[in-house]
């Protein structure tokens, strides 16, 4: 069995004591694989090099909206250069956060239509935020056109779901899933069309119900999955084969040997 995790911030420095350990506990689990998305500028080479260092690793480099504070008008003209010269396997972190307080809206929406954009321009999936904000994002997905991608630890509705889904965007579903009262976040997950998920921890962040409190790592990706093919009621390895392949497209990954 082989996973992919969609979502792993492993550059953060929540990781610098024990990153190669952390990536061999993963690949233990069966996780060969993340996506690992920038959140500033500043952070770019160090993705680069860690992902040029470890097999199994793919960067994708963007400007995350609660980082705003630290974006510089000049990082979209330098993202643009690291796209082009990088070959990336998509853009991102990028997106809307309404949840916290001090964003200034509009260099949010500024900065998240420039690299949708981008996106569009390469021919690159993109990889959304959207904290209390999904139906501003689909909108600025609309406005943009030609776009594909995922939204990262959603948490909208089932309508927003199925919108997102004509509009070509998958969904990533990690730790919050496994907690017994997310009642409605279950519900969606069992009943989503099979090929709009993806599996992700969104480590460091977002532990699961079984490590709540405590430092989440890709290895835990098997707790995802074991709880989402419960709900769906599936094989693991069969959802496990699906989500892989999800990513694989989404993503356009090399072939795993």
């Amino acid at each position: 069995m082989r996973l992919i995790d969609s979502h792993s911030h492993l550059d953060a420095p929540a990781f610098d004591p024990d990153r190669a350990q952390v990536i061999a506990r993963a690949k233990a689990m069966g996780v060969m694989q993340q996506i690992v998305p920038a959140v500033t500028a500043a952070g770019w080479p160090k993705l680069r090099q860690l992902c040029a260092e470890q097999p199994g690793l793919y960067p994708a480099y963007g400007l995350h909206p609660m980082f705003l504070q630290e974006h510089q008008p000049e990082h979209l003209h330098d993202l643009r250069a690291w796209i082009e010269r990088e070959a990336p396997v998509a853009v991102g972190e990028c997106g809307l956060d309404h949840f916290v307080d001090g964003l200034d809206a509009e260099t949010q929406q500024m900065h998240f239509e420039a690299q949708l954009r981008l996106a569009r321009e390469f021919n690159l999936p993109v990889i959304l935020h959207a904290r209390r904000a999904v139906d501003a994002v689909i909108a600025a997905v609309r406005k943009i056109g030609g776009l594909r991608g995922v939204v990262h630890s959603f948490s909208g509705s089932p309508e927003q779901a199925a919108q997102l889904h004509r509009l070509g965007f998958l969904l990533g579903f990690g730790g919050p899933v496994t907690y017994a009262r997310a009642n409605r976040l279950r519900g969606l997950v069992a009943t989503l069309p099979l090929e709009q998920l993806l599996l992700e921890t969104d480590s460091p962040d977002q532990p699961g119900d079984r490590h709540r409190g405590q430092r989440n790592e890709p290895a835990c990706l098997t707790d995802v999955l074991d709880v989402i093919a419960d709900l769906r009621r599936m094989p693991r390895e069969a959802l496990a084969a699906a989500t892989t392949a999800n990513a694989e497209r989404l993503f356009n990954l090399p072939a795993w040997a």
